[in-house]
Parts: C-alpha cells; sequence; structure tokens
C-alpha cells in the first residue's frame, strides 16, 4: 500500500467523519484527541482501530510533524477479510488497539480524581473564604453556582474488573503470533474493545463537561467567581494583616490551577492577574478607601422607619419585621441552609410582599410625594441602609430619580410594571397555572370564592388588578430571576453585591443592543404570522409577518438570571411576551436574553400549534425536534458519536425538551450564527429551518459544507414565496393599484 506524506499540522481526520478505512502510521506521529483527552500515536500504530466498529470517528487526529500514512480500505464488514490478508498487519492493528486502549483508559482514571480533586478544592476554599470573612467581620459573598455544585456522579460507570480483564487479554493475545489465533476471534477482540472504548471515550466528555463547569467558578467574565471572591477580601482587609500572606499565597496557587485548565481562557486569566497585581501595588497601608458613609446622605438614615411609616402597617406588624430584618442582618452567614436560616428568610419574604402592596397603593394616590426611599424599596428591594452598606445605599439614592428605563421602550422596573397595571395600561399577567385575570376570577366563582357580583366588579377594579399581579407573577418571578432560590430573600443586601453596582445596572440601551445582536443573527425570532385580507383589491388572504419585541420587566433584586412569563396577552398572537431579569445583573444579559428568546421561540410554537404541538404529521419547530429527540437513537443520520452526546445532552436537561432545545437555540446563537459549529445534523437542519439566519450570515456560510444541503432547501422555498409575492405586485400594478404597506413590508421581510 501506498505511502502518502501529510505536513505538520495537517487535520487529518475530524470526529464524526464517516470511517471508511484503516491508516497505518509508516513515519511521524499523529495527536489524537476527544473530550477531556489527548495521546499520541508513532510510527506502527493504526488510525481508526478504536471506531470501526460504529462506521464513524469520535476521536480527532491531526499529524504533529510531517507523517507518512498508508490507508487501507475497510469497514466492520470488511476487517476479517482485511485481516486475514497479512499477519503483519494483523499485529498491528491488534497492538495498537491494546495500546490505545492503555493510553485512553489511563485518562479516564486521571480525569476521574481531576474531577473529585477540583470539587474538594472548591469547597475547601469556600469554607476557608467563610472563615476569613467571619474572623475579620465581612459578611461573606455567596456565588450563584455554588448552591447547586454537587460531587460528580455517573449514572453507569466501567466495570471495576476492566482494566485487569484487558491487561490479561493483551497479554495472551501478543503472547503468541497473530497467526496462531483465529480470524474470528481477532475480529471480536476489536469489536468488543471499540465498544468499551467508546464507553470510556462518553464518561471521559462527562467529566471533561463536568471539570469545565465547576472550573469556571475560579474564574471566569463576570466576575463571579473565587479568584475575584479572594481578591476582595485581600483588598478589604489590608496589605498589613497577619491573613494577608496566607490570602496571597491561597491566590497565587489559585492562579496556577487556573493556568493549567484549558476550558478557561488564558487571555482573560491574564488580563485578571495583571488588574490583581496593579492593584495589589497600589494598595494602601488601610486596604481600600473608605467606604461612603451614611451621613453623606442624612435621607437614609432610618430608612426601614421611613418605609414602614410610609406604608402605614399596623403596630405589630412594624415591629416583628423590624425584629426579622435586625435577626438578619445580625447573621454572619446570611446564605446558611440551616432550618433557622431558612425560616427567617422566609418570614421576611413574606412580610416584605405585604409591606410592598400597601406602599404600592399608597403611592397611586400621590405619586410625586413619594420619598426617595420609598422608591428605593420599590425599585432594589432596599430597606435598610446597614444592611445594604452605606457605599450601596449612598448610590441607590442617587440613581432612584433616574433609572435608565423607559416603558415607551418597552423596559419597566418593577414599580412602572405595576404602575402600568393599575392605571389599565396593561394587563396583569397570567399566575402560575396559566390562567390569566379573567380566567382566574371564573374560577373563584365557580368554586364559591367570590360571587357573580365580586367577579363583575372586580373584572375592571384597577386594585384588585394590580394585586392579583403583586401576588401571583412578583413572588414567583423576584425569587427566580435572583437565581439562588434557597437562599432568596427579597431585600437588598450588600452580601449579594458581587460587582459594581453601575456596571450591574440594566438600562433600556443596553437591552436593546441586546436584542439587536439576536436578531441581526436570528432576524425571525420575534416575528408572527398574521393573515391580511383586501377583498376591494382581489386580495383573499396572504400571511403576512410582524414584529412584537417583547415587554422586559426589571425585578427589584441583584440576580443572575431570567425567565420568560409568557409568550402573548390573551389569545391575540400581536401583543408582546413579558420578560423578567434583575435590574442589577450579575451574569451577561445578551446571554440571558438570548435563552429567553429560545424559550420565547418553543413556546410560541407550542401554543400556535395547540394540542398539535409534538405531532410530526404537522410540521413545526416543537413536533420536528421532539421526533429528533424522541427518536434519536433510531436516526441514520446521527453518528454513535453524536447520539452519546445527545444522551449526555438529556441528562443536564433533566429529560426535558424544551430545555433540550433551548441549550441548542443558545449554542446556535453564540456560536454557530459567529462560525463555530456546534450541533449536529439532525438539530442544525431543524433549527436553520425555523429560526434562520440573517441573509448576510447566510451568504457568508454558502463555503461551508456543513450548511450547504440545508440552506439549499430554505432557499428554494424563500424563492417560490418571493416568486409568489412578484407575481401579486405584477397583478396589481397592471391594474393601476398601489401595493398595499404591509405586503410592501412582508416582501422586504422575506429578503432580509
Amino acid at each position: 500500500m501506498a505511502v502518502k506524506e501529510f505536513p505538520a499540522g495537517t487535520q487529518f481526520i475530524q470526529s464524526e467523519q464517516n470511517l471508511t478505512a484503516l491508516h497505518v502510521i509508516a513515519k511521524g506521529s499523529v495527536c489524537a484527541t476527544y473530550p477531556g483527552g489527548t495521546f499520541y500515536l508513532k510510527k506502527g500504530d493504526v488510525i481508526g482501530v478504536c471506531e470501526i466498529f460504529y462506521g464513524s470517528h469520535f476521536i480527532s487526529y491531526e499529524t504533529e510533524e510531517l507523517t507518512g500514512i498508508a490507508s487501507y480500505p475497510c469497514t466492520a464488514g470488511q476487517l476479517s477479510a482485511l485481516m486475514q490478508k497479512s499477519v503483519d498487519l494483523t499485529n498491528m492493528i491488534v497492538s495498537s488497539l491494546f495500546r490505545q486502549f492503555r493510553e485512553i483508559y489511563d485518562q479516564y482514571e486521571l480525569m476521574h480524581f481531576d474531577c473529585e480533586n477540583i470539587y474538594h478544592y472548591l469547597m475547601d476554599r469556600y469554607e476557608e473564604y467563610k472563615s476569613f470573612c467571619v474572623k475579620h467581620g465581612i459578611t461573606p459573598r455567596a456565588l450563584p453556582a455554588m448552591e447547586d455544585l454537587t460531587p460528580l456522579t455517573l449514572e453507569e460507570d466501567l466495570d471495576f474488573w476492566l482494566d485487569g480483564y484487558y491487561e490479561q487479554l493483551t497479554t495472551m493475545v501478543t503472547e503468541k503470533s497473530s497467526k496462531f489465533h483465529s480470524k474470528d476471534f481477532l475480529t471480536g477482540v476489536v469489536m468488543k474493545a471499540d465498544q468499551d472504548i467508546h464507553r470510556i471515550v462518553s464518561i471521559c466528555r462527562i467529566f471533561y463537561d463536568y471539570k469545565a463547569e465547576i472550573a469556571s467558578l475560579l474564574m471566569n467574565e463576570n466576575h463571579l467567581d473565587f479568584f475575584d471572591l479572594y481578591t476582595s477580601l485581600l483588598y478589604r482587609i489590608g496589605s498589613n494583616d497577619a491573613d494577608t500572606t496566607t490570602l496571597t499565597a491561597e491566590i497565587s496557587t489559585m492562579m496556577i490551577q487556573i493556568e493549567g485548565l484549558p476550558s478557561i481562557s488564558q487571555e482573560m486569566c491574564r488580563q485578571r492577574a495583571d488588574e490583581y497585581r496593579k492593584k495589589l501595588e497600589t494598595l494602601g497601608e488601610h486596604g481600600e478607601p473608605e467606604s461612603a458613609a451614611v451621613d453623606d446622605v442624612p435621607d437614609v438614615e432610618n430608612s426601614m422607619n421611613t418605609i414602614l411609616n410610609y406604608a402605614e402597617v399596623d403596630a405589630e406588624t412594624a415591629s416583628a419585621f423590624r425584629e426579622l430584618v435586625n435577626k438578619f442582618g445580625k447573621m454572619t452567614d446570611k446564605n446558611a441552609s440551616d432550618d433557622a436560616a431558612r425560616k427567617l428568610r422566609l418570614s421576611i419574604t413574606k412580610q416584605f410582599y405585604v409591606i410592598y402592596e400597601k406602599a404600592f397603593l399608597k403611592s397611586m394616590q400621590d405619586p410625586a410625594s413619594v420619598p426617595k426611599v420609598v422608591k428605593m424599596f420599590f425599585n432594589f428591594g432596599y430597606v435598610d441602609e446597614k444592611l445594604a452598606g452605606a457605599e450601596n445605599a449612598a448610590y441607590l439614592y442617587r440613581i432612584v430619580d433616574k433609572l435608565p428605563t423607559d416603558p415607551k421602550r418597552k423596559v419597566y422596573t418593577a414599580y412602572e410594571w405595576f404602575t402600568a397595571i393599575y392605571q389599565g395600561k396593561k394587563a396583569p399577567s397570567r399566575n402560575e397555572f396559566d390562567s390569566d385575570y379573567p380566567t382566574y376570577l371564573r374560577e373563584q366563582k365557580m368554586t364559591g370564592n367570590i360571587t357573580a357580583a365580586d367577579e363583575a366588579r372586580m373584572l375592571n377594579d384597577s386594585k384588585e388588578q394590580v394585586l392579583f399581579e403583586m401576588r401571583n407573577m412578583f413572588p414567583s418571578v423576584n425569587k427566580i430571576s435572583f437565581g439562588r432560590v434557597l437562599s432568596f430573600c427579597p431585600i437588598f443586601s450588600e452580601h449579594n453585591v458581587l460587582k459594581d453596582l453601575d456596571g450591574a445596572l440594566v438600562s433600556v440601551e443596553k437591552v436593546q443592543d441586546a436584542f439587536k445582536k439576536i436578531r441581526e443573527i436570528d432576524f425571525s425570532a420575534y416575528y408572527r404570522d398574521v393573515v391580511y385580507t383586501n377583498p376591494d383589491i382581489g386580495i383573499g388572504k396572504e400571511s403576512v409577518s410582524v414584529e412584537v419585541l417583547p415587554d422586559i420587566i426589571l425585578m427589584p433584586n441583584i440576580g443572575t438570571r431570567g425567565i420568560a412569563w409568557q409568550e402573548i396577552e390573551g389569545r391575540k398572537r400581536t401583543t408582546p411576551a413579558r420578560m423578567m431579569v434583575s435590574l442589577f445583573q450579575m451574569e451577561d444579559l445578551t446571554n440571558i436574553l438570548v435563552r429567553l428568546t429560545g424559550d420565547f421561540r418553543w413556546e410560541m410554537c407550542k401554543r400556535i400549534q395547540g394540542a398539535r404541538w409534538n405531532d410530526i404529521s404537522e410540521a413545526s419547530l416543537t413536533s420536528e425536534y421532539f421526533d429528533y429527540i424522541q427518536f434519536y437513537r433510531k436516526n441514520r443520520e446521527l453518528s454513535a458519536d453524536a447520539k452519546d452526546k445527545i444522551k449526555l445532552s438529556m441528562q443536564k436537561a433533566k429529560n426535558s425538551y424544551k430545555e433540550m432545545f433551548i441549550r441548542d437555540y443558545e449554542a446556535w446563537i453564540l456560536y454557530e450564527g459567529v462560525g463555530s459549529p456546534r450541533l449536529n445534523k439532525v438539530s442544525r437542519n431543524i433549527i436553520f429551518s425555523y429560526c434562520p439566519f440573517s441573509k448576510e450570515i447566510r451568504q457568508k456560510l454558502l463555503i461551508n459544507p456543513l450548511y450547504k444541503d440545508t440552506m439549499a432547501r430554505y432557499d428554494i422555498k424563500l424563492s417560490q414565496k418571493i416568486h409568489h409575492y412578484d407575481n401579486l405586485f405584477q397583478k396589481l400594478k397592471n391594474t393601476g393599484t398601489a401595493i398595499p404597506e404591509e405586503l410592501q413590508k412582508q416582501y422586504e421581510f422575506l429578503h432580509m
């Protein structure tokens, strides 16, 4: 067989590529990679021997130097015949198989250890951080992801005997020349080993994803990480404290850990390290400058009394609330998970919403005379200047009258939203049971809780409408958007301020910029199809697309999540969706709105399709995606590796089809939209069909073979629609009829 040479750095085979041959390395070396693992093949090794059973590659191969490779056309069904032809080739196949098994198994053991090690490292550092905080009288900050951090668990690990079995099998097979073994036995050895290797690689992928996910706690772009916890603590206690040396050593160790993690951007790591060193050099003898004093803003003194007096709550409620908040303020760890801490936060939460209702209803009587501290309560959940921290209280006081929102541009604070409902400009949101306000009243009447007269009165009562919103949507969404539901408390507290408030403040400009980025990729994300008719000019029914951007309501908390609460108002499809995010957003706002857009796309499709949302006989985004996930194991278009990834993704998504789609949609916008493929062929085709890229991106992707067939089908359908409108417009021109604006806009939409 002829040997072909490949220069260094040649991507010889990529994962998911069909396997049509075995390749023997005649000279040089090749780097083999899979998620979480890398090993090297040398002269005499056989590329593809670990994967031939599956008919496709789940390992990628790249030449390390000038490499000569001899290729032997072969599939699983042809392996036995190939090995019968040459004893030397058979020996190479079998010995290379065992060597590669050993490399991959060793990496499995190493990764298993690494995952356990990094988990315990993070837990130990977190406890250490909290101990330092307690020692120095500082309330420890909570990282949102720590609430969900758990040790790695595998549904199916490797059999304990597998290592010893292959060690003995290697000895048995290689001690004697392969000419003493039957071709069926050796073929069986390869096929069985391939299945075991695939299992090991699949588990290594789980290890890799787990390690990458929790490693981001060490350092990430949002600064919600251990590096920021430790460096901020160091800045705060000062350079001459006895614990400074210990903290500095821990930070140095952390930086070494981070530099060895491929899942963390090394550019970001260098930038953060440089910032740390510069700040350390300029750190004064007494640490960071003193925070602003409450005296600088006299009006925030005794804030809780101002709020309680304004709300006109009874003396018993006011006294109980003061006692609860004071007790909370004295807690060393306000995120504690013990029963007493949980009950305290729950008690504060119940009282908070009672006070909020009373204060809001009073403010509607005379909005112009609401004290600034009460406005802080409405918009930030602010209650107490000590709990908020003097510097934070001063900042909130400065911005409360000039918040960067604008209801006219569909971005509301919670207070602005409740005001719009009270004034009849917006209808109340659906409750947790998906019932809108009129439906809720009917249900209450049917169960005997209210009379028919009550229903008629309450239907148009602005006070009852806003109370429905405050008692149904508000508590649930406020907790969800906060992100850490187990440690949620609605009052503003300094320990939840994980980064600069000014940078975290959500503005109408930030929201619009984020939606602009999304729509530049998925241009039709917020378009809905409506029917246009105009019998006077001979137009019966035409489907036209209308864009309706969502209302964004900013919850009064410091949070990390968003929620798509409802996709339309009532039954009218041209009404805006409602999405909620935190007013102070700790995570990347664009990423959150990408996720909410995916959620919206799924729910809007379900709303349109009704009971047939998962019926494949009626093609739609949800029905095709549901069918794809439900029957992925039988799908011949998917490689074994792709099927394995789907299985793992379903486990992460807790077997939710909607969550699976949202994750794929995020990859579609954040990666595929910028030319970095992440999805498999089937998922990509479905999403492209219903969430196509903009024209500019489609033109850039024309040269990419991954999109060739999908784009061709899309272009055919698009050209048919454009042709229909060309004919329609020509008929209107022939009769001297002006083209309606609705149809002209639809024509422009088809060219986007």
